[in-house]
């Protein structure tokens, strides 16, 4: 038997050669998901000392496109001036995978009310030597000192996304907290405080 359009003899012997090749899209999204799951397994791997060792230390970073940024002076600089503060927090913080994550959670939100108690305390020690009234210096000072974190943590995402994703999300999920939490909490206490203080 022959095929009629190019002459080419078919039989029961005859073996097709099919080979599928990935398009661009498909083999990014197969290294990006190689890349989280392997992140996800170092995460899982990271102990307490391992990560109190990770905070002290000052290495180059490794992008997800895999080119490698060496260490700058201005790198160096912040990470002698903040190694306080991080070798603090990864002593106070657990590794992200003990309790599933909710250790993690629960310890960062201490943790930041604490920073935010000590900007606070010390922006209104500065107002009152300086002679700012306090209004002012919450708008001012204690606004920029909580505020400086979220700007380095969106930098850093930025510049390590590929789409920034990770910034965008963290700047409006940062303002929705502020105002929905940070102004309606408080609000809500004093509510509840003036009712009680009223009935009795």
């Amino acid at each position: 038997m022959y095929d009629p359009t190019n002459g080419v003899k078919i039989s029961k012997r005859d073996v097709c050669h099919i080979e599928l090749v990935k398009d661009a899209k498909s083999a990014r999204q197969a290294q990006a998901l190689q890349s989280l799951l392997k992140k996800i397994e170092n995460e899982e791997k990271t102990t307490w000392s391992q990560q109190i060792k990770n905070a002290i230390m000052l290495h180059p970073t490794k992008e997800e496109n895999g080119e490698i940024n060496d260490v700058t002076c201005g790198d160096a600089v912040m990470h002698f001036l903040s190694i306080g503060w991080k070798v603090l927090f990864a002593i106070c913080n657990p590794p992200p995978h003990k309790g599933s994550g909710y250790l993690t959670l629960l310890s960062g939100i201490t943790c930041i009310g604490f920073v935010t108690y000590v900007v606070a305390e010390i922006a209104t020690l500065f107002g009152c030597i300086v002679g700012i009234k306090p209004g002012l210096t919450a708008i001012t000072f204690v606004a920029i000192g909580t505020s400086l974190p979220d700007t380095f943590a969106s930098m850093t995402a930025a510049r390590s996304s590929r789409y920034a994703d990770e910034a965008v999300g963290n700047i409006t999920g940062s303002n929705c907290v502020n105002v929905f939490l940070g102004l309606g909490l408080p609000w809500v206490i004093g509510t509840i405080w003036t009712l009680q203080s009223e009935n009795c």
